[in-house]
């Protein structure tokens, strides 16, 4: 079998086909066309948004926070996940994404009670949310912002709930042990600490860029 179509059927047009199957509302175009071009990580694909919602809707989150708000793509997903009168919390340093997080869900009529934007950091907005309080915790922005934060990022999470990471396959770094960067080693440390954890049970799945999810056992 050749490298490129490995065990599986993981081939770029597997890929391919995945984000076309993930349909996106005309709203989730526009936020993508905008946060394309937004500086920090690029926002989630469509296979990766569609797998965010499957996961809220299979915990009926009513509580969800984003670390990182991805000019509003991910919290796009996962309002259309979560329940009706479910809230997401999406934080992040950078003001130029909050304020197209804050079109992208103007522009989808998403209430305004449904979606809490905060500028901020983790260290600075963390310390301010209730522990075992969220049923989903999505970490969508570099994971040098919220590395050093995953315990308490974990704390977050109720039991049953899930924590999910995206983007630690990008560039395959992760895999190449000649890859020393900041960022590749941060990816390295927040996947052993997860996979080490006895009280998560865990798994990478290999779409788009990658998604780490980690689900929290009694």
């Amino acid at each position: 079998m050749s490298a490129e179509q490995p065990p599986g059927g993981g081939t770029a047009e597997g890929a391919a086909y995945a984000d076309r199957f993930a349909v996106e509302t005309p709203e989730m175009v526009e936020a993508r066309s905008r946060a394309v071009h937004l500086p920090g990580s690029p926002p989630v694909e469509p296979a990766v948004g569609a797998v965010l919602a499957v996961l809220a809707a299979g915990v009926a989150a009513r509580s969800v926070v984003s670390i990182g708000s991805g000019g509003g793509l991910a919290g796009l997903w996962l309002l259309r996940g979560m329940r009706a009168d479910g809230v997401l919390t999406a934080l992040d340093g950078d003001p130029e994404q909050l304020r197209a997080a804050r079109k992208a869900f103007a522009d989808a009529r998403v209430a305004p009670g449904r979606a809490r934007l905060i500028f901020g950091t983790p260290a600075e907005v963390l310390p301010r949310l209730s522990p075992g309080a969220y049923d989903m915790v999505v970490c969508a922005g570099s994971p040098r912002e919220y590395a050093e934060h995953l315990p308490a990022l974990l704390d977050l999470v109720r039991v049953g709930g899930t924590l999910t990471c995206h983007g630690l396959l990008g560039g395959g770094r992760i895999a190449d042990r000649t890859a020393r960067d900041p960022q590749t080693v941060a990816w390295r440390e927040i996947a052993r600490t997860v996979r080490e954890d006895e009280s998560l049970l865990s798994a990478v799945l290999p779409i788009g860029t990658g998604l780490l999810v980690a689900t929290k056992r009694g």
